[in-house]
């Protein structure tokens, strides 16, 4: 019978060799999705970056100009950032509010007006510099788009019930956050990709209570105390690991972990089954007023 290879430098969080037993199949997940915070929106930081230097062979207004022109490019970036991940979380989400805020379009502005000084730093003029600014604004906003400008799936949906969902999501996100980036201070890439696969199965719990907030009461413990005591015991754990790479501690971290995600898997699942008794008990009962009505299927 064939086993599949293994070995102590093997991704998987056992680390165990091909003589371990064979574990259980992980829940399916959806494909991880590049993030857009790529090169594109790492090369805004740079490109401004040649004002600096030239900035300081100009005259007293030239090397103003210059400096805030880099300075407005830079925020530029900064909020164009910001927005990209923030459009990230709001598609993610079936339900979802849309960003106070519309960074990516804010980005713009602070590019177009950047791309005027720096226009007038090189003495083009007013008018060459307002063109520049329109040039840059628009390219700017054809090459990232721009922000989500209205709510997502909230037709039907209680306005208040949506926004305390929206809060615990958001406080779930937080804390699974903080977990992956304590973890990565052990400099474990096995217990990472556990860290990974827990918050995977925690997530698949946030979009449960987003599409119905009606289980919002039974899953609240499990966004938040449950959350909460997790990221807390990665970082003490990846402090402790970091330092000592006690393979005691490592083994019972990996065993929370599991336990974490055996659980929050458990209640996702009978969530789901809640909503389906419920809607057998609904069925149930139109039956029950038709055939009082005299109608038979």
């Amino acid at each position: 019978m064939s086993r599949r290879y293994g070995g102590k430098y093997s991704p998987d969080a056992s680390g165990s060799g091909p003589d371990a037993e064979p574990t259980a199949a992980p829940r399916p997940r959806m494909p991880a999705k590049r993030s857009r915070t790529g090169a594109r929106v790492n090369a805004m930081f740079f490109l401004p970056l040649p004002l600096a230097l030239t900035a300081f062979g100009k005259d007293a207004t030239g090397m103003v100009l210059s400096l805030v022109a880099l300075g407005l490019l830079l925020g530029g970036a900064w909020m164009l950032r910001e927005g990209l991940l923030a459009e990230e979380a709001y598609d993610a989400r079936k339900v979802a509010k849309r960003p106070a805020l519309p960074r990516k379009i804010f980005a713009a502005v602070l590019a177009g007006a950047g791309l005027a000084l720096a226009g007038l730093s090189n003495e083009i003029g007013v008018l060459g510099a307002g063109l520049l600014a329109v040039a840059g604004a628009g390219l700017h906003l054809a090459a990232f788009g721009i922000d989500p400008l209205s709510d997502k799936g909230a037709e039907g949906v209680d306005a208040f019930q949506t926004e305390r969902v929206a809060r615990v999501v958001d406080e779930a996100e937080a804390y699974l956050k903080a977990m992956s980036d304590a973890i990565l201070r052990a400099g474990d890439r096995a217990l990472e990709l556990q860290v990974d696969q827990f918050a995977a199965t925690a997530r698949d719990m946030c979009r449960r209570v987003e599409e119905d907030p009606r289980d919002l009461t039974a899953a609240r413990k499990y966004l938040g105390v449950y959350l909460m005591g997790a990221r807390d015991a990665t970082v003490k754990f990846a402090d402790l690991y970091g330092r000592t790479r006690d393979a005691g501690a490592r083994q019972d971290y990996v065993a929370l972990l599991k336990d974490l995600e055996a659980n929050f898997a458990s209640k996702t699942d009978a969530l789901l089954l809640e909503d389906r008794t419920d809607l057998d008990v609904e069925i149930e009962v139109l039956r029950d007023r038709l055939a009082r009505e005299g109608v038979r299927a």
